[in-house]
């Protein structure tokens, strides 16, 4: 398969982290949502985001994107303050149930593809051969080579899911956000998903944050965690996921773990 080339792009200064988060706390009409949170993203790596429904997870990504403001504490991207960052087309960001898509929308995958030149050239911009080549790479190294003129809405969940990866990548971003990839999508799509994010990692040099549940899939397949119940509870190696006194202080005191294995069935916490 061919590789993406990373466009050029100003890089952060050596030993700069990729985000930066200290002392974030953020508060919604009088109710505490975060704490005190303080991580640090380094470029190139894996970053797992793991914890309670309730427990922050989206918000601190939202955070992390500019889209909400914290009530105290400091975030940076890429060296710069989050108020001040401009250089939005260095971030692809896939939401939670991206492959909810409309069965009946008649885009293809190829347009829904081509739709992230857009984010890195501007609704303005002609997209030119460049734009489709990139388009066309992208679409390969998502492994969705013979599918680019079928209906994005007729295909599986796994499929749906490789072609908002493929979009993202197709605007050459340094940092992949994703907020509950596996969900809704069988093992084995779960599996080639972490297959694809190392790939991409490693050919790209890309930096990746994504939100799960699935405590032995993440375990296994990130570099480091960052375990949140509105408070940092663990931010360190993924493999601390397997202290069941660490699960106990994320999860609460009686709440049960399911392990399932980490090779490529889920661990949910419940």
């Amino acid at each position: 398969m061919s590789a993406v080339a990373a466009a050029p792009s100003a890089m952060p200064k050596e030993g700069t982290p990729v985000v930066l988060v200290r002392g974030v706390s953020l508060e919604r009409e009088g109710q505490e949502v975060l704490r005190d949170v303080d991580l640090s993203v380094e470029r190139g790596e894996i970053l797992g985001i793991v914890g309670p429904n309730g427990g922050g997870k989206t918000s601190l990504l939202r955070l992390m994107l500019g889209l909400e403001r914290p009530t105290s504490g400091e975030i940076e991207l890429f060296g710069e303050p989050v108020a001040r960052f401009r250089e939005w087309y260095r971030i692809a960001y896939i939401p939670q149930h991206a492959i909810a898509f409309d069965p009946h929308f008649p885009a293809s995958v190829r347009e829904v593809v081509l739709l992230g030149r857009v984010a890195r050239r501007g609704p303005l911009h002609w997209l030119g051969t460049e734009d489709r080549e990139a388009t066309r790479r992208a679409i390969e190294l998502c492994g969705l080579s013979g599918l680019e003129g079928r209906r994005v809405g007729a295909l599986s969940g796994g499929e749906k899911q490789r072609v908002f990866i493929a979009k993202a990548i197709a605007a050459r971003p340094d940092l992949l956000v994703m907020d509950e990839p596996t969900a809704g999508v069988d093992p084995e799509s779960e599996r080639r998903f972490y297959d694809l994010i190392s790939q991409l990692r490693g050919e790209l040099g890309l930096t990746v944050i994504l939100v799960s549940h699935d405590l032995g899939v993440v375990s296994a397949r990130v570099d480091r965690v960052a375990c949140l119940n509105r408070t940092l509870v663990y931010h360190g190696p993924a493999g601390a996921l397997e202290d069941k006194e660490l699960l106990g202080r994320l999860y609460g005191a009686g709440r049960i773990i399911i392990a399932h294995g980490a090779d490529e069935s889920p661990v949910h916490g419940h």
